[in-house]
């Protein structure tokens, strides 16, 4: 089975009803889930500026977290390592990143390395992102946003 890094904008579609959610199933489907260290957090904030903005309702979020705890066990974690930051370094002065997506575009590149570029696909919903990972030389996968 193929390798896809998902990145919080992508994968958080798979826990609440918004556009590109489907994409996101298909290709869990179909692939082995590699996420970033950093993500559980992402996900929490996401989650929390959700219930904030009201466009996901709080007593949801105890059954998603409990669905989000139980996936983590299926997942490949990248810890973000010396090496990921001093590459997400780099890629922050050389591409319009945010520094944890720059963080996960590293995280992305150092797995695409020792796994090979054959079947691992970088998946987001970020178009600085994925254009960053595709400037790097992996396959890519946008999801709507």
């Amino acid at each position: 089975m193929a390798h896809a890094y998902f990145d919080t904008s992508a994968l958080i579609k798979r826990y609440i009803r918004e556009p590109g959610r489907r994409q996101v199933l298909q290709l869990l489907h179909r692939n082995n889930c590699v996420v970033s260290a950093v993500l559980p957090v992402e996900v929490r904030s996401a989650l929390r500026r959700r219930v904030a903005e009201r466009t996901l309702d709080e007593r949801r979020v105890p059954a998603i977290l409990r669905r989000f705890a139980a996936d983590r066990a299926f997942w490949t974690f990248v810890e973000v390592s010396r090496e990921v930051l001093a590459s997400a370094e780099i890629l922050s002065a050389t591409h319009p990143l945010r520094a944890l997506d720059a963080i996960h575009v590293a995280s992305a590149r150092l797995l695409a390395s020792r796994l090979g570029s054959r079947g691992f696909s970088f998946v987001s919903a970020d178009t600085r992102q994925t254009s960053a990972a595709a400037a790097l030389g992996m396959a890519t996968r946008h999801i709507e946003s």
